[in-house]
């Protein structure tokens, strides 16, 4: 999956505020991953994480998920 899919999910996530919701109270990279897999977004896991640049931020994670992926 490229970076640009994800880039989308997270454009979804921000505007439909259930799936906004839903991706705040994953607390681990699984839970984000089928998450996004079920709203039509087969992420691939080594795509998330940096050197890559973050698609996501702060507010759409739970705090878990920001040191995890967005190293914060």
């Amino acid at each position: 999956m490229a970076i640009k899919d994800i880039k989308a999910f997270s454009d979804k996530a921000r505007a439909d505020a259930a799936l906004g919701e839903q991706l705040k109270t994953c607390q681990k990279v699984r839970e984000l991953l089928a998450l996004a897999r079920d709203s039509g977004f087969p992420i691939d896991e080594v795509e998330l994480y940096p050197p890559n640049e973050p698609q996501f931020t702060e507010d759409q994670f739970s705090e878990r998920l920001c040191k995890a992926l967005l190293r914060v």
